[in-house]
């Protein structure tokens, strides 16, 4: 036994000291000046600081340090400063070593990193809900600080999510999801695209590990087919640019799995029907280094030559590169096949920052800064200003730093003339905040293009704006309907709640001033009956409404006041969002206050929960917002008074939850037999014609014996669109529904919907 000890042992160290060695060989590679030692020192460090544990997979935990360090280091091209930082990063957080060891050891920069990873450590979300928004506030102030803290801890990520397979399922759900939710938005919004696309990528293979495995299937069965295409449109491109004279290189880009799944769902259509998977991109070495963003162009106009362009589909991100420093110019050819491609034009360098991030090109790397740090300041200065005013609720802080992170960008013009990059979707409200916060606050329209339009207006790339403003114009909650920009919605909500401390000072005068008159006092109990009485949530709503006049106090209350067991009938009724659980489809009621609660402790969650007949009856909520049903990917979530929600696992609601309540998520799996039914939406177009709509029902009531519950169908110049709700048992009922409908000659597609 001892000896086969020692040979796992000597065979681990080998295999330690091969990882280390390949990730020196990288750094040696890099441009970046050769502190070998320093890197060496920190690896022996955490090597015996980790020394004798292990991750969940069984492998030496001193292996994910590493692997951190390698990603660092080749995929995103930094120095040895954060090599060595990543390679400790995990060591105050799960040894007895402070940051001050660190600091007397390693420096004082390498410590401030390491400090700033440890207090984000396990994710940006601990397992607490309350402290969930100030370990994101501690990330992005790190961040702030020094922007190598989040982009090793991207790295830590990936990862984690490269090893996700050795975890519980409810923990790879929790992962994926909040992968998903903030760190691929991140790694967009600082130009490291390869990362975004593969974290993208692996959270979609554990979330729905069928369906990307049949879109893998599907890309792998049609591979060579795209390749012929590939060959045949690049050859007259390569002979072309051999004649220029350019050394260059000609790539194909394949869409993952998991856009691909993306623009299945948001366009409803298949993967048949998905046109641009695709791409094709042209890396050139410049001619002569000033005439770069010239020569884009020269190939771009030899291209239009062999192939005819799309008129409406060139992007021009190399006069004007993207916030996270992206620059190239894609247009889309017609080729001899008949199917339009994309083509992407960009230099060696430009591909270098699309690939790796103009971050790893910041001011930190040695050697100096970089020309596109102006871009990175801005966004950073965005984010403190939002850290002045933080939301109290963790979510809303989320998604409103969210809205910073994943958008793409318009080019806009002041009244004199100066540009300035907005995100895409922006209002006319959006421009007036980021302005300046008065001029937003007091904005009653905007002049666009000299044309007036309202403050809900959406702007577009090109457009010149002149807000128009008044001092006796006030911000209204209704305004957060057509603020898009993190910017705007902070500053609003920071005046609304403003107001709203003032209305609920005055409320509380008001309120105590009614009560004394009648010899009551405000407790808890007086409090709680005048919350139900006006149906408000709390007592600051309560509050709130009495000090802005939204509530009158009179004799009425009194009256309930005064009867001792007063008790509102204002008891809100859950409607299981599925029409009727049994064989006969009844339509069943049941009062969701009433439903069972669960003790979170004693939910075995090495186990998935098991969806049957019985449980679904008595024991869960079925979601209303994405309405899952049987073969659905599905997950559990404990919620606030402990009753279990069952929702998709791609449902956007459950995708906040996973990502900040990742505690509360179970795993979860269907077993329901066929003996309940569930509604579903089938969407259907077509062109119209006598016998259609016959054909249809006939295919649905008689051949399938499934009930319609609705109904409704639109022609328009001979096209049709049709909405139909069903009751189905399971997936397998609606795949089948779906194929029997598209054999009808005249309908195009048959798409399930979410209601």
């Amino acid at each position: 036994m001892e000896e086969d000890y020692n040979k796992k042992e000597m065979e681990e160290e080998v295999m330690i000291n091969e990882a280390f060695q390949t990730l020196i060989e990288s750094y040696l590679a890099s441009k970046h000046r050769k502190k070998v030692e320093l890197i060496t020192k920190a690896f022996n460090f955490a090597k015996q600081a980790h020394k004798g544990v292990r991750r969940r997979s069984g492998e030496p935990y001193i292996m994910h340090p590493i692997a951190v360090a390698q990603i660092v280091c080749q995929e995103i091209g930094l120095g040895s400063t954060s090599i060595c930082s990543a390679l400790l990063h995990d060591v105050v957080e799960d040894t007895d070593y402070t940051v001050e060891d660190i600091s007397n050891i390693f420096g004082p920069k390498i410590a401030q990193i390491v400090d700033g990873l440890t207090k984000i450590s396990g994710g940006i979300f601990g397992d607490r809900a309350s402290s969930q928004a100030e370990n994101f506030k501690k990330l992005l102030l790190t961040m702030s600080e020094d922007i190598r803290v989040i982009l090793i801890k991207i790295a830590d990520r990936l990862h984690n999510m490269r090893t996700l397979g050795s975890m519980l399922p409810n923990k790879q759900y929790k992962i994926a999801g909040e992968t998903l939710y903030i760190y691929a938005p991140l790694a967009n919004r600082l130009g490291l695209n390869k990362i975004k696309t593969e974290l993208e990528d692996l959270s979609f293979r554990y979330e729905h590990p069928d369906t990307y495995k049949e879109i893998a299937d599907k890309l792998q069965a049609t591979q060579l087919e795209r390749r012929n295409v590939f060959e045949d449109f690049i050859a007259p491109i390569k002979q072309r640019l051999d004649e220029m004279g350019f050394v260059y290189r000609i790539e194909d880009r394949i869409k993952t799995p998991y856009s691909i799944w993306n623009k299945m769902q948001n366009k409803h259509v298949a993967f048949e029907d998905i046109y641009d998977i695709l791409a094709v991109r042209i890396i050139f070495t410049p001619l002569k280094k000033e005439e770069e963003l010239n020569e884009c162009f020269d190939i771009y106009i030899s291209l239009c030559k062999l192939y005819k362009s799309h008129p409406d589909r060139l992007r021009d991100w190399v006069s004007h590169p993207k916030a996270n420093g992206y620059q190239a110019l894609h247009v889309t050819l017609m080729s001899a096949q008949g199917e339009w491609i994309e083509v992407q034009i960009r230099s060696e360098q430009m591909n270098d920052v699309a690939e790796h991030g103009f971050a790893a090109h910041w001011k930190y790397k040695e050697g100096g800064g970089s020309e596109d740090e102006g871009e990175l300041d801005k966004w950073l200065h965005t984010i403190k200003e939002i850290l002045d005013d933080p939301q109290p609720d963790a979510m809303d802080f989320l998604d409103t730093i969210k809205l910073n992170l994943f958008a793409s960008e318009i080019f806009v013009f002041t009244p004199k003339g100066e540009i300035k990059t907005m995100p895409q979707n922006s209002t006319a409200l959006d421009f007036a905040f980021s302005i300046h916060t008065f001029l937003g606050s007091h904005c009653i329209g905007a002049k666009v293009n000299h044309k007036l339009v309202p403050l809900s207006h959406p702007l577009q790339s090109g457009d010149q704006v002149e807000i128009i403003t008044s001092k006796s114009q006030h911000v209204t909650n209704a305004w957060l309907n057509y603020a898009t920009t993190a910017k705007a919605r902070t500053k609003i909500m920071a005046i609304l709640r403003k107001e709203q401390r003032t209305a609920q000072k005055e409320g509380e005068e008001i309120l105590n001033s009614f009560l004394e008159k009648a010899d009551m006092d405000a407790s808890t109990t007086n409090v709680e009956k005048l919350c139900k009485i006006h149906e408000l949530a709390s007592k600051e709503e309560l509050l709130a409404a009495i000090g802005s006049k939204k509530v009158i106090l009179g004799n009425a209350d009194l009256d309930a006041l005064k009867e001792k067991n007063s008790s509102p009938n204002n008891w809100k009724k859950y409607l299981f969002p599925f029409g009727g659980l049994n064989n006969k489809k009844e339509k069943k009621e049941k009062d969701y206050t009433l439903m069972p609660t669960v003790n979170p402790k004693e939910i075995d969650r090495k186990k998935p929960l098991e969806l049957t007949e019985d449980s679904i009856r008595h024991n869960y909520v079925i979601a209303d917002c994405c309405c899952p049903i049987p073969g659905d990917d599905v997950l559990g979530f404990i919620d606030e008074k402990n009753r279990i929600i069952i929702h998709k696992r791609q449902c956007p609601v459950a995708a906040r939850l996973k990502s900040s309540f990742g505690n509360r998520i179970l795993a979860a799996k269907w077993n329901t037999k066929k003996t309940l039914y569930f509604p579903v939406s089938l969407k259907l177009t077509g062109i119209d014609g006598v016998g259609v709509l016959n054909a249809i029902t006939e295919i649905i009531s008689r051949q399938m014996n499934v009930n319609i519950h609705r109904l409704s169908f639109e022609t328009n110049d001979g096209i049709f669109e049709g909405n139909i709700q069903l009751n189905v048992h399971d997936v397998e009922d609606v795949t089948t529904i779906c194929n029997n409908l598209k054999k009808i000659e005249k309908i195009n597609t048959v798409t399930r919907v979410d209601r």
